[in-house]
């Protein structure tokens, strides 16, 4: 296959329909990037038009050249580079043909910049217009092609082909239009003029942005800026007049006659009713609450098959390999490591198909304008109530889904707080523990007292996360606006490729990326566990078979009781040790501080590593793990370890602590660096120190 010579970008409003032509046109040959220097996303692809293999890029979506969020800066930046290497040969520009006069505004502009563009009428099957009557009419005004399509029922999606294929082979003469519709006042011809762009709306655009564009050099940005100051050009004040003027000159086109436009009308009615002030939020949680129950009713039999399956291969390893470090290697390191990453695939798969659809069908901006207000008095967005609903099921696929945050402090700090919703992890934790704290009894005759303190985690955690993210409002700094510009689109039928599309993104992601940081740190963490000074393993490992002969224990459980002693003189057992006076304060013993560590790999992995502490054989048996921990006795004080104070201490700790490195690797990966996730961990240790450290203290 040759390599691509054409390059076409697909630019529009958010909400347009691009992403659906270009899983339309790419199919499985795309691929996400970054541009550079940024975190932003990118999706390439290739298509084949005829016997021309061209590029395609999916710009983010943008309402206009004055760009209002780091995506929309993205599209303006490469624009207005004809050296950028994304800069596009042709531009595909899709509008929402029911929405056609806000969506020409942007489209008038890149015209004016002179870019060879097909214009794209997108959702006609959503339409009354008379499509033959509109595209007369814009061809005339434009003199540009003009296409009604449907990327849904892919209606006249060959005439885009056909277009694209006349551009290739006779030139962009018919895609360019000659003439621009924006005249430069006086004093904008003053601050343009002497300029060495060809194109004076491009270098009007250039003296807009100067203080962001990428691609001037300090020589030209210094010229712009003193320039500007001298003439007293107000950048508002011209921006204002000429999006006035845009829509004042094809205003008369968009007022063909449509009709009833029955689908437009119907969407209203159900808007009344699901965005309503008080029955909106009840539907929001209504349908959040059965998202959450078929995540996990959906994703328990995939992930007890991946857990038994890398459990068998682990066995099948165990059972026909010599005992040797390498054996150990692969089935607690590696076969470990890979099912880590895995069995999180079910949940992040079934979350975002079901986000995926809401998105499709219009219903999750409709949540996101609802919450916005009572999330921007945290210093959140409305898109942040998506995030932190979902980490009720895990932080995993909550941080991933920030992405549709466009205000980088906004995005940022949903990212950082995240975590403190209690997940899905926690649960094996607080089962444990709970039990330590209140006795299994009714309150007031129908509520479970043992129910309400899991409730109380969970509102606990919610609490730390409004609060943190007030705290982030006031310490980052950004000079980017912070308001919503969200288009409450039409309802209509999900188009399902796009949702096989965004699920298969997100989940090769989450596999690629997350996934290496995930290996690694389980390979260190089984080292650590595994391995120790050989003078002290060799003891601990006598001392452990004297013990388990001398009180006549069986063959697994000499074998558990091994495990102990050398746990305790492994590397990890040393760090248990090592930090068990800092840990102390919390009423913590050295064992706990293994387990600390341990489940930084996953919070889940506390119970485990207990059971192995402790000696038991059955890790999955939570009952027997808590009986055993009930009745271990500190040698000192000859009380019970595991008393209301330590247990409540412990539980409060692991609501607020990041112990979580897949979160962390994800946190990193979504902010490409590790400054973030460094801060996140480190102020949720923090919060999780302090917390325990006062309730150990009030309560001991």
């Amino acid at each position: 296959m040759s390599l691509p010579k054409t390059n076409i970008a697909l630019v529009g409003n958010p909400n347009s329909g691009k992403s659906s032509l270009f899983n339309h046109f790419t199919g499985l040959r795309q691929r996400i990037g970054n541009f550079p220097g940024v975190t932003v996303d990118k999706k390439l692809g290739t298509a084949k038009i005829a016997n021309d293999i061209i590029q395609m890029i999916d710009l983010p979506g943008t309402y206009s050249l004055y760009p209002n969020s780091k995506d929309e800066k993205i599209v303006i930046d490469i624009l207005t580079n004809p050296d950028d290497q994304n800069y596009p040969d042709c531009i595909i520009y899709v509008a929402d043909v029911n929405n056609l006069e806000r969506h020409l505004l942007l489209a008038t502009q890149i015209m004016d910049l002179q870019i060879p563009m097909i214009l794209c009428l997108n959702m006609m099957d959503l339409s009354d217009l008379n499509g033959e009557e509109l595209t007369k009419k814009l061809k005339s005004r434009f003199d540009i092609p003009v296409i009604c399509v449907s990327s849904k029922t892919k209606e006249n999606l060959e005439v885009i082909e056909n277009q694209i294929s006349i551009f290739i082979n006779e030139g962009s003469d018919k895609f360019v239009r000659k003439e621009v519709f924006y005249q430069l006042n006086s004093l904008e011809k003053q601050l343009v003029e002497d300029r060495s762009d060809n194109n004076e709306y491009l270098s009007l655009l250039k003296t807009h942005h100067v203080d962001w564009l990428s691609h001037l050099t300090k020589v030209e940005r210094k010229l712009i800026s003193e320039k500007s100051i001298s003439l007293g050009f107000e950048k508002i004040k011209f921006q204002i007049r000429e999006t006035l003027q845009r829509f004042n000159l094809f205003s008369d086109i968009t007022k063909i006659d449509s009709g009833s436009n029955k689908n437009l009308k119907l969407s209203e009615k159900i808007d009344s009713f699901i965005t309503h002030r008080l029955f909106g939020p009840i539907i929001f949680f209504a349908i959040m609450f059965i998202m959450f129950q078929s995540i996990y009713a959906w994703s328990e039999w995939p992930m007890n098959l991946i857990d038994n399956a890398f459990a068998s291969l682990g066995q099948l390893v165990q059972d026909n390999m010599s005992d040797h470090w390498f054996r150990s290697l692969l089935v607690d390191g590696v076969i470990a490591g890979l099912g880590g990453i895995v069995i999180f695939i079910p949940q992040i798969t079934i979350l975002f198909l079901l986000i995926a659809f809401l998105e499709e069908i219009g219903y999750m901006s409709r949540a996101v304008f609802m919450f916005d207000g009572i999330m921007r008095r945290f210093g959140l967005n409305g898109r942040s109530i998506v995030a932190l609903v979902s980490s009720g099921a895990c932080a995993i696929p909550a941080i991933m889904s920030t992405r549709t945050i466009s205000n980088w402090k906004e995005r940022l700090t949903t990212i950082m707080v995240a975590p403190l919703i209690s997940c899905s992890a926690r649960i094996p934790v607080y089962a444990v523990l709970v039990g330590f704290v209140v006795p299994s009894t009714t309150i007031l005759g129908i509520f479970n007292a043992q129910g309400l303190v899991f409730m109380g985690l969970y509102i606990l955690g919610i609490v730390a996360a409004l609060v943190s993210a007030w705290v982030f409002k006031i310490v980052l700094k950004s000079d980017e606006p912070s308001f919503l510009m969200i288009e409450l689109p039409q309802y209509k039928t999900p188009i399902w490729k796009n949702i096989f599309y965004t699920v298969k993104e997100k989940v090769t992601t989450f596999i690629v990326e997350a996934g290496k940081v995930i290996f690694v740190i389980s390979i260190v963490l089984w080292f650590l566990a595994s391995y120790g000074p050989n003078d002290k393993m060799a003891l601990a490992e006598q001392n452990a078979l004297t013990e388990a002969s001398n009180q006549s224990l069986n063959e697994s459980d000499t074998e558990n009781l091994v495990a102990s002693y050398k746990l305790e003189s492994s590397y990890a057992g040393h760090l248990g040790k090592l930090i068990e006076p800092t840990i102390a304060p919390l009423g913590f013993d050295w064992k706990m501080g293994i387990a600390l560590i341990s489940s930084f790999a996953a919070r889940e992995v506390f119970v485990g590593t207990m059971a192995t502490i402790y000696s038991i054989g059955n890790t999955d048996d939570e009952l027997t793990v808590r009986e055993k921990m009930a009745g271990e006795i500190n040698p000192i004080t000859k009380r019970p370890v595991y008393n209301m104070a330590t247990s409540l201490s412990l539980l409060i700790f692991y609501v607020f602590a990041l112990q979580c490195m897949s979160t962390l690797a994800v946190t990193k990966r979504e902010t490409k660096s590790w400054k973030w996730p460094l801060i996140q961990f480190s102020y949720m240790g923090i919060l999780a120190y302090l917390g325990s450290l006062i309730v150990y203290q009030l309560l001991s």
